[in-house]
């Protein structure tokens, strides 16, 4: 059976992490799974990030510039080299892609959401994947999304999907962040998403190059699922993808609220 799914890879995936350079290796295990979901019949949508950290590496800098008008020009350097990356390895399996930017804004006034709704729908008909970033070069700090885990879940939910993955680099929730605290247990059931969100959200923090956490992922689940979509936090190895689909219990599943009646034609604000 068909379905409708949205992947969103974080900088943490995509990037090495000590100096910002691509991984190459799990960016061409990403695009082969993606290919083979499309050619078993799937819609399929990528929200990438990793603009701003691939113009850092290409730009010879150290860190994440905090200036916004420094992040948005690494950024135009950086999207071009991900996409020209994206776009080989993509054309030597035979699949196309599309580059899609978007900003808050595009989400806010319906005419410009009802035309984002339109494009996808024909990208989707046409077997394109399309690849999706936030718009960093041009977005004011009003317009941001601020994340691209807010990004794909509000994608997410414009496109009706069916799933949600958020490959990251823990393999799922935890009571707090791993990586600082050793004795952090794993979350086997989330009753409450926001009680969830309050307790992990003082342990918190994003990788070096990314400006995600698991606070954001949280927040992304509950877009999701309020609109439907089933989401997955899991360790950004993107076979899990395909092991999940057949049923395999990896990672942190978080399932849509019941009894929803789906809309596409309102904007961001209601979501």
């Amino acid at each position: 059976m068909s379905q409708t799914i949205v992947i969103k890879i974080g900088t943490s995936s995509l990037t090495q992490p000590q100096t910002g350079q691509l991984a190459l290796s799990t960016i061409a295990t990403l695009v082969e799974v993606l290919s083979q979901l499309r050619q078993q019949g799937h819609k399929v949508i990528l929200v990438s990030s990793g603009a701003v950290g691939v113009g850092c590496a290409r730009l010879g800098l150290t860190e994440r510039p905090k200036e916004v008008a420094l992040k948005q020009a690494v950024a135009a350097v950086g999207q071009g080299r991900l996409m020209r990356v994206y776009d080989d390895l993509f054309n030597t399996l035979g699949q196309p892609i599309a580059q899609v930017l978007l900003t808050r804004g595009d989400l806010v006034a319906r005419s410009r959401y009802m035309n984002i709704y339109r494009t996808f729908a024909e990208l989707l008909k046409l077997g394109v994947i399309p690849v999706v970033n936030e718009n960093d070069t041009v977005a004011v700090e009003e317009l941001k999304f601020g994340d691209n885990d807010t990004l794909s879940a509000l994608v997410a939910s414009l496109v009706e999907a069916d799933w949600l993955f958020l490959l990251t680099d823990v393999d799922r929730l935890y009571s707090a962040d791993p990586r600082s605290f050793p004795d952090a247990q794993p979350i086997s059931l989330v009753k409450n998403i926001n009680e969830l969100a309050e307790q992990v959200q003082k342990s918190d923090r994003p990788s070096k190059w990314g400006t995600g956490g698991i606070t954001t992922k949280i927040a992304a689940a509950r877009i999701a699922t309020t609109a439907g979509v089933r989401t997955v936090i899991t360790q950004g190895n993107p076979h899990n993808i395909q092991r999940i689909l057949l049923g395999e219990a990896l990672g942190q599943s978080l399932n849509p609220k019941k009894n929803l009646i789906r809309r596409v034609n309102v904007g961001l604000l209601t979501v």
